[in-house]
């Protein structure tokens, strides 16, 4: 409760506008366009996919590169360009993903004979000019070496590239395109045709995903426009090429390589040597491939098609304005860039899966749900709640027709699980926040409830693992004995906390639904987290005590303890183990026991209880990020920035969130601490620039001070505005401590907000100062929590 001094300071202050008033002139709505950057991330490992494409588009077209990263396709990093093709993921780990079907041009070959070009990869590889790359919503272009301008933009499955080559009244063009990707995985046969007369190519392979099991079989279909008049065409094998032959089916080669192989188009010289290539995109078949084309591009305009994209981006974006009142440009460039990438993956595959027949939403390139439950979908779901309904939808279809839930999908294969099954969390998120837009929430519910009860026989791609020791010993053991199914026997302490989470967001939802059994059920296994913690373990930096007791360790099944240095797996590890589930022997999955000692969203209370009281808990969080025992680059580190709001210091996590932004996200090429993850790292400087930081799966939102004067956000469901807006704005930041606040005009000492804030169309006012206030810090004011509210649904609002 507010003191009597702080009450009649709000007294004082004169009314504030309502959610229907006209904006201020600062936010009045501007083209936002301007300010977003896709190559933010495109270097040092964030891996962005910094070309041409619309929200959620199949096709994804850019310049690929021989980056050692695992780039989206261009890494500006100095690499080579091996070519340019048309579908890519955004912010990968595992290895380079997509890249099929390469074209690349040459102004003309060596003694004007096709096998005067150069046709494998590695060795055409070329550099560019590092000044003329261009990228931005719906565009992608660069000059390289040989003086070809080339730029692109897309449809939703078709992609168009404009080729220009120098002036040269000898040159004869030639586009070769390639049966390979970026990371060379073709498996068994590629085919490909070139038609005699028009020069159309068609064709498909198989191909690896990057981050899964199983394969996938791309088709295309290329056709070509240009002044000049079609000159000769064919296909190459390795090196060699033939105008005499149009059709090619070729395997690997006997040492496992994709021996390189496609096909060629030739062109006379004309006096404007510009030639297009339209590629369309299909995983039904190559027939599929030219119909998309052909409807989505039927004229070859491409800036009809590249002002229809920068159209659909706009549209997009259209939800949001901040204040530009104090701010420079950078820091504009951030905010909306990040929201940007959040709508480049998943992306939208509906009518091309091949794997089922559904009228349902398909979405592929959850890349992956570990990541994106975080802050990406709960992002969304404020800003573009349509499209989280329809990959909710796609993710219960996936279910009903595979079995489980995906934890990771791209490229129609089933990816790898990294911790729990967090498509639980993603469900219940949408479901608390009152999503229902088509989603068959009793299927749903069934769904998320199999994950918790039967274990898959490959729990390393779905599911979770070790269920029958996590029902009879309420741990997940180390060395566990799992003859039920298969997967990576290690990760017991943190598959343990996530189940525990993943098993409170699923009670969140049986309590929506009236299931109070189930609901006291999966709030008693949510608690299963406490087995795994140690009172009297203690951890040593450089040799030296750190002076804090009780940790998470890792238990046998025989309930012995086993041992796990807390800072093993952490930023300052010095063994250079990765922890990485291609390379983890450790019980915790990227990140170690010092970092996932604060992962219990659900349960704070308790947690912050067991590490000794709200004040030592300061302290060891103080600790995780000042030793740089956290790193921000992924995405266990996200919530720890603001979980001081549990322990009644919120003005501490505004501090901490300006210790991160803009230090290690700003608006460069090398801008990302990390890899983007399908648009993770982009959702959260979102999300912390506007002061409303999700606890994903509850109906939670953090509240810190922005980093704008205002933030209007429209609900696209209800038309009603929500507005953050700050009394005494400092655009130097050293203002940025909360010091009182009103909800529509009323005092507020809450930490928190819920969902209802962005769908009402509700006005927050935040009066700003130098020093920690008093705000927030109330028992009564601190957001709700398993121990302490029961079944923590103080905020649950379902609709």
């Amino acid at each position: 409760m507010a003191s009597l001094g702080h009450l009649s300071f709000l007294l004082a202050v004169p009314l504030v506008l309502g959610s229907s008033d006209p904006l201020p002139a600062a936010t009045n709505d501007y083209d936002v366009l301007q300010y977003i950057n896709p190559l933010i991330g495109s270097a040092n490992g964030g891996n962005v996919f910094a070309g041409a494409t619309i929200p959620y588009g199949m096709a994804k077209a850019v310049a690929d590169t021989d980056s050692s990263n695992n780039q989206g396709g261009f890494a500006f990093d100095g690499s080579h360009i091996t070519g340019f093709s048309s579908l890519h993921d955004s912010g990968t780990g595992g290895q380079p993903s997509l890249g099929n079907f390469p074209l690349f041009p040459y102004a003309t070959c060596q003694n004007d004979d096709v096998n005067g070009c150069v046709y494998p990869k590695k060795e055409r590889k070329t550099t560019y000019d590092p000044a003329s790359v261009q990228s931005s919503p719906g565009y992608f272009g660069l000059t390289m070496k040989s003086g070809i301008q080339v730029d692109m933009t897309t449809t939703h499955h078709a992609s168009l590239f404009r080729f220009r080559f120098p002036a040269n009244g000898s040159s004869s063009p030639l586009i070769l395109l390639d049966l390979s990707d970026l990371s060379d995985t073709r498996q068994d046969n590629g085919t490909i045709s070139v038609d005699a007369t028009t020069g159309r190519m068609t064709g498909h392979a198989r191909f690896l995903p990057s981050f899964g099991s199983g394969s996938y079989e791309p088709y295309f279909c290329a056709d070509y426009q240009s002044a000049a008049d079609l000159r000769d065409n064919g296909i190459f094998v390795d090196a060699r090429a033939s105008t005499a032959v149009k059709n090619l089916t070729i395997s690997r080669s006997i040492n496992g390589y994709p021996l390189p192989g496609g096909a060629f188009v030739r062109f006379h010289s004309a006096p404007e040597n510009t030639i297009q290539a339209r590629v369309g995109l299909s995983f039904i078949s190559s027939e599929q491939a030219c119909q998309n084309a052909e409807a989505e591009l039927p004229d070859f305009d491409f800036e009809k098609t590249r002002a229809a994209a920068v159209n659909m981006w706009t549209q997009k974006m259209a939800p949001i304005r901040v204040s530009r009142n104090g701010v420079n440009a950078t820091t504009l460039t951030n905010f909306y860039s990040g929201i940007y990438r959040t709508m480049v993956n998943p992306q939208d595959y509906t009518g091309e899966n091949p794997l089922w027949e559904s009228k349902e939403p398909y979405f592929d390139s959850f890349y992956c749900l570990w990541d994106s439950f975080r802050s990406q979908l709960p992002f969304l779901t404020i800003f573009d709640p349509a499209s989280v309904s329809r990959m909710v939808r796609s993710l219960i279809d996936t279910q009903r027709h595979l079995g489980w839930l995906p934890d990771c999908r791209m490229s129609l294969c089933k990816g790898y699980t990294q911790g729990g099954s967090n498509a639980d969390v993603v469900l219940a998120d949408a479901y608390v926040k009152g999503l229902t837009d088509g989603i068959d929430w009793k299927a749903g519910y069934a769904a998320v409830q199999k994950d918790a009860e039967e274990e898959p026989f490959d729990w390393s791609n779905e599911g979770r693992g070790g269920l029958q020791s996590w029902k009879a010993l309420h741990y997940i053991p180390v060395e566990d004995f799992d003859y039920v199914g298969f997967g990576t026997l290690t990760r017991s302490i943190s598959r343990t906390l996530e189940y525990a989470y993943n098993d409170f967001t699923i009670a969140q939802m049986a309590r929506g639904m009236g299931k109070t059994s189930d609901a006291e059920k999966y709030e008693n296994t949510a608690r299963y987290w406490q087995n795994l913690f140690r009172a009297d373990q203690t951890s040593f930096l450089n040799g030296t005590d750190t002076g804090f007791r009780g940790f998470f360790q890792p238990k046998y099944m025989n309930g012995t303890w086993g041992y796990q240095d807390p800072l093993t797996c952490s930023n300052i590890d010095t063994s250079g183990r990765s922890c990485s589930l291609q390379n983890n022997a450790a019980e915790t999955f990227e990140s170690s026991i010092w970092e996932y000692q604060f992962f219990v969203p659900h349960d704070m209370s308790t947690l912050i209880t067991l590490l000794g009281g709200p004040d030592a808990f300061t302290r060891r969080l103080d600790y995780l990020h000042d030793r740089g025992i956290t790193y921000i680059g992924n995405e266990p580190a996200f919530l720890t920035v603001f979980q001081y709001h549990y322990a009644g210091r919120p003005g501490k996590s505004t501090a901490r969130a300006h210790t991160y932004i803009p230090s290690f996200f700003n608006p460069t090429p090398t801008g990302l601490p990390g890899n983007d993850d399908s648009g993770a790292m982009g959702s959260f400087v979102a999300m912390t620039m506007m002061g409303l930081f999700p606890n994903p799966g509850q109906n939670v939102y953090l509240i810190t001070a922005p980093f704008f004067e205002t933030v209007n956000i429209t609900s696209p469901l209800t038309n009603r505005t929500a507005r953050v807006r700050t009394v005494g704005f400092d655009p130097s930041y050293r203002a940025m401590y909360i010091q009182s606040a009103t909800l529509d005009g009323q005092p507020y000492t809450k930490s928190y907000v819920g969902h209802d804030f962005f769908t009402e169309g509700r006005e927050l006012v935040l009066w700003l100062g130098r020093n920690e206030s008093s705000w927030g810090q109330a028992v009564g004011d601190l957001p709700p929590s398993l121990g302490t509210e029961g079944d923590a649904t103080l905020n649950f609002r379902r609709r």
